[in-house]
């Protein structure tokens, strides 16, 4: 099938020659080619350009086994140029190829059938999770994808004479000799701890808090009208919900305190809090599991982030800095 445009463009060629052999022959008088030269060069031209597709249509028939592309091909740009017997040629394997060709697309629609029904069980059981994302406090990136990650940075006024604080906010430590501050209602005075400069009153969100190897700290969140002279008892009765590292054991501040029994000592530890539903939850921020909820509460008023150190040898804690999206 692939002789006879070959054959063909072999005698055009030769005409081709001839013919330009005879214009040598022709005086300078005549230095226009004429229609014919013209007809010819095109019909020259067309014929590589096919010769050129049969061969790359032969080429994939090799490479794949397959001649779909080649009757595809030799259909659309060749079908002025064969014989009869070819064409009933190419019916013929358009009538074979016929039966193979509706079982794949009848493949194709059972595969498409399954992704879609693959696509709806991933949306229902994404729905499910996102429904009873409180049910499952196994992972802290878990409940990231549902809580806002906060800017913090701690509350100088708020802060007790004998933490230190950072130039930027973000750190806390003790400090031997107690600052001479003046007195101030925002001020703690008995309870060595500061608040965060952040004030909650809707949401969700969470931020992290380094404590590497600190010895004893207490970190959650309090009402920012908790009591802040004299001796306070820190309880969810009295406006704080927060964890204690204390001589090596870990407690929840709940009346009465609860022990915690922690699978790896925590670096770094998540606050995870949802205004509206009265959570919030403590995360190992190491391993991602979790630590301890409190029992569902009813928040009102402003909600702050607090934090507390024990004494001089208890180390320092680190509010971990949000990353620039």
């Amino acid at each position: 099938m692939v002789a006879q445009p070959i054959d063909h463009c072999r005698k055009l060629f030769m005409k081709h020659e001839s013919h330009e052999g005879n214009l040598l022959e022709k005086t300078e008088s005549q230095p226009k080619v004429d229609d014919v030269d013209i007809f010819t060069a095109a019909r020259l031209l067309q014929y590589l350009m096919l010769f050129f597709i049969i061969y790359m249509c032969r080429r994939e028939y090799h490479k794949s086994g397959r001649c779909h592309y080649l009757i595809w091909l030799r259909t659309c740009f060749m079908e002025k140029t064969l014989s009869p017997g070819e064409k009933k040629e190419n019916e013929t394997r358009k009538e074979e190829i016929k039966p193979e060709q509706e079982e794949l697309q009848k493949k194709l629609e059972e595969l498409q059938n399954k992704l879609e029904k693959l696509q709806k069980e991933m949306g229902r059981r994404k729905a499910q999770f996102k429904s009873a994302w409180r049910n499952a406090p196994l992972y802290a990136d878990w409940r990231k994808e549902e809580f806002e990650a906060v800017k913090l940075t701690l509350d100088a006024a708020s802060a007790h004479p004998a933490l230190r604080l950072s130039e930027k906010g973000r750190q806390v430590a003790w400090q031997e000799r107690p600052q001479d501050l003046p007195s101030s209602t925002q001020r703690f005075d008995s309870l060595p701890c500061v608040l965060g400069q952040l004030n909650i009153t809707s949401g969700r969100c969470y931020w992290e808090v380094e404590v590497g190897d600190t010895c004893s700290w207490d970190l959650g969140i309090c009402r920012d009208n908790i009591t802040r002279k004299g001796v306070v008892t820190m309880s969810p009765q009295n406006g704080f919900w927060a964890i204690r590292l204390y001589e090596g054991e870990y407690w929840a501040l709940t009346s009465p305190e609860t022990l915690l029994i922690l699978r790896e000592i925590p670096l770094s530890v998540g606050i995870f809090l949802d205004y509206e539903a009265g959570d919030v939850s403590f995360y190992n921020m190491t391993d991602g599991s979790h630590i301890f909820t409190f029992p569902q509460n009813t928040f009102y008023g402003i909600l702050r982030p607090l934090f507390r150190l024990w004494s001089s040898d208890s180390g320092l804690l680190t509010i971990v800095k949000v990353e620039e999206n």
